[in-house]
């Protein structure tokens, strides 16, 4: 006859259970803070302070290839002077600072990559945190974000305007 030892089952120790714990509470505060990435190729227009208030138009006139080289944005005549036009699918808000002079800057905020849209004037302001950024010259204009918008290429042709 042979004798088996039965080993208690251990359950986990408290260090472990507050080290899951506090892991679970890290990845629900993360998550609460990644983008929300919307898809429905929605682009935002903005002229300047005084020139009145935001249109919404889906496709925005951009091509079928959202976000590649050589995708057709607009025309230049859809971007007001003193303000700007967020391009969601391509993650590009294109201004006009002056007549003539068009500009693009990365709508992705550079405190935590936020994707921002709300465009009011000439400022965009990240949903997360609520930096803001000149859309005229990409500067910071509110924290706590303290890098520029990233610059984007553009060209333009008569009266499109395409993203390079």
């Amino acid at each position: 006859m042979t004798s088996e030892s039965v080993q208690p089952v251990s359950s986990p120790s408290r260090r472990t259970v507050v080290a899951a714990v506090g892991a679970a509470g890290l990845a629900v505060a993360l998550t609460a803070c990644g983008s929300d990435d919307d898809a429905s190729g929605s682009s935002t227009e903005q002229g300047a302070p005084a020139g009145g208030g935001a249109s919404t138009e889906a496709g925005g006139g951009s091509s079928p290839e959202a976000g590649g080289g050589g995708a057709a944005l607009a025309k230049t005549a859809d971007i007001p002077e003193g303000g700007g036009k967020v391009f969601s699918d391509e993650k590009v808000v294109v201004s006009q600072p002056t007549a003539g002079d068009y500009k693009a800057f990365s709508t992705i905020c550079t405190h935590q990559q936020c994707p921002m849209t709300d465009l009011q004037g000439d400022t965009i302001t990240c949903a997360c945190h609520k930096s803001q950024f000149s859309v005229l010259d990409g500067s910071v204009k509110k924290g706590p974000a303290t890098q520029p918008l990233a610059a984007k290429e553009i060209s333009v042709a008569g009266d499109s305007i395409t993203l390079a």
